[in-house]
């Protein structure tokens, strides 16, 4: 069977729901308009293609990056001849409103037995000012394309931002118009080894997880893994030579995703010096004026991107908002190709990713990385607890005492805060090996129960967590201290 972006044909990996909901819209007794929305590079386009481009008529039309009105146009006409009239030349229309005439004679001429799919990819490049597109696509929903029922109208965007404020929660023509959204998110690791190994490429658990830790669940970067070469070669060639995809990726994805790709870059470099997040204020702080008025709007942009998240601190009041990075790709690049990349950093060998990647810098990188990792699957480390009839909030915490203070602080990476009267805290260790809890480990892991317990104030029972990639090795220190251990097996 082919195989075409590392997926065999017609087999989609993962996507259940998606793909669910995609079925759902296609046999439909209605007219459905839909929104799909995701990061960049994520895979929504070989999604529609695969689940809908065979089902009846189909007409795509792409937005070109940086095109204006007629280039957009032009795309649309050679879509729409491609599909209507194959051997008949036509002239670009001069409006969005000629074009979408063009199209509705055309629907109506169908019987209302064939399913027609109109998929509208990257509108927001698409929509140039002055365009009236949306405008126009709201007028011929409402009075043309709304009434017939065997009709599928998909709009998709990387652009999340816009999506959002245009389409899916407007409050202009649009408003309430929509039937479906949907997001799609990167794969989750168990994904991952299923895509991988449908791209003949079988690895460990272990392994899985470092590419995790540079490609994130992309599907297209994961693509540009070579079966024939070892994670660490693939990890070289893709991301430090200047051809790799990965050493330029980074200012095209927000050149693609934002007007204000510089300010918005700026933001994320400062929020990404800031292991376990920032505040607001503190952020403010950080830029300055720079971001001018509009931070908050650009934070949102940014979040809705999948490239930061915003959350609150367990014990913080609901204003109190922190900001951290959890792109896997974008820290991964900011930590380490960025230095390559702006000349700080020049690679001594072909062998550069395999130096580092054996250093006590990368170790403890990668124990930040996977604190993030951890925090993505919650799910199922909620299944491993047993807390999933329980119910449970989902938070982190930190606690740095006033200068020159006696107190000790603590930092507690995860901890579920229970239904049944009881806390559950969470310790996460990366290692190579299974990890064995020393008398050091066992006492800073006392000193954060302590800690956290006299700052909370909390009369809720605790229990102790430990995640680990490799597993627990069983000693008197962790017998005595651990409840509850998670390994990086449970997430796939």
């Amino acid at each position: 069977m082919a195989i075409l972006q590392g997926v065999y044909v017609n087999k989609i990996i993962g996507r259940e729901k998606e793909i669910c909901l995609l079925r759902q819209i296609q046999h439909s007794k209605k007219a459905e308009f839909v929104a799909l929305y995701g990061r960049r590079r994520v895979g929504k386009t070989f999604l529609i293609q695969q689940c809908l481009s065979n089902k009846g008529v189909y007409l795509e039309c792409a937005g070109l990056k940086d095109g204006n009105m007629h280039d957009q146009l032009t795309n649309f006409i050679k879509s729409f001849q491609a599909v209507f009239h194959p051997n008949l030349p036509l002239a670009i229309p001069r409006s969005w409103r000629d074009a979408f005439e063009l199209l509705t004679q055309e629907l109506k001429q169908l019987p209302k037995s064939k399913k027609i799919i109109i998929f509208l990819d990257e509108i927001p490049w698409l929509a140039t000012k002055r365009s009236r597109l949306l405008q126009n696509l709201d007028y011929f929903w409402n009075t043309q394309w709304g009434k017939i029922p065997n009709l599928k109208l998909i709009v998709c965007g990387s652009a999340a931002s816009w999506m959002l404020n245009k389409l899916i929660n407007a409050k202009g023509g649009l408003y309430n118009r929509l039937t479906k959204t949907m997001l799609l998110e990167p794969l989750t690791l168990a994904e991952t080894k299923q895509y991988l190994e449908n791209n003949d490429i079988r690895l460990t658990e272990k392994q899985i997880l470092d590419v995790y830790m540079v490609f994130g669940g992309i599907p297209y970067y994961l693509d540009q893994l070579n079966r024939s070469k070892s994670i660490a070669q693939n990890i070289n060639d893709i991301c430090f030579r200047k051809d790799g995809l990965l050493f330029s990726e980074f200012p095209r994805l927000f050149k693609s995703l934002f007007d204000a790709a510089d300010i918005n870059l700026m933001i994320v470099m400062a929020i990404a010096k800031c292991r376990y997040g920032v505040s607001f204020k503190a952020l403010l702080k950080k830029i300055g004026k720079t971001a001018g008025g509009r931070c908050s709007e650009r934070l949102s942009e940014l979040e809705a991107a999948g490239l930061i998240q915003k959350f609150l601190p367990y014990g913080r009041k609901r204003r109190d908002h922190y900001y951290r990075i959890i792109d896997e790709y974008t820290m991964f690049y900011l930590r380490w190709i960025s230095e390559v990349v702006d000349g700080k950093e020049v690679p001594k060998s072909s062998n550069h990713w395999t130096q580092i990647s054996n250093t006590p810098a990368w170790q403890s990188w990668a124990g930040y990385a996977f604190e993030g990792i951890c925090q993505k699957h919650a799910d199922n480390i909620v299944k491993k607890l047993g807390l999933e009839s329980i119910g449970c909030l989902i938070g982190s915490w930190k606690y740095i005492p006033i200068h020159k203070s006696k107190e000790n602080g603590a930092q507690i990476d995860l901890l579920f805060d229970r239904n049944d009267d009881a806390i559950t805290i969470c310790e996460i260790k990366y290692s190579s090996k299974l990890f064995s809890l020393d008398k050091n480990d066992a006492k800073n892991l006392l000193n954060k129960i302590d800690v956290f317990q006299k700052q909370t104030k909390t009369k809720k029972q605790i229990f102790l967590a430990l995640i680990t990639t490799m597993g627990l090795k069983r000693n008197v220190w962790s017998e005595d201290l651990v409840h509850n251990t998670i390994s990086l097996h449970d997430f796939f």
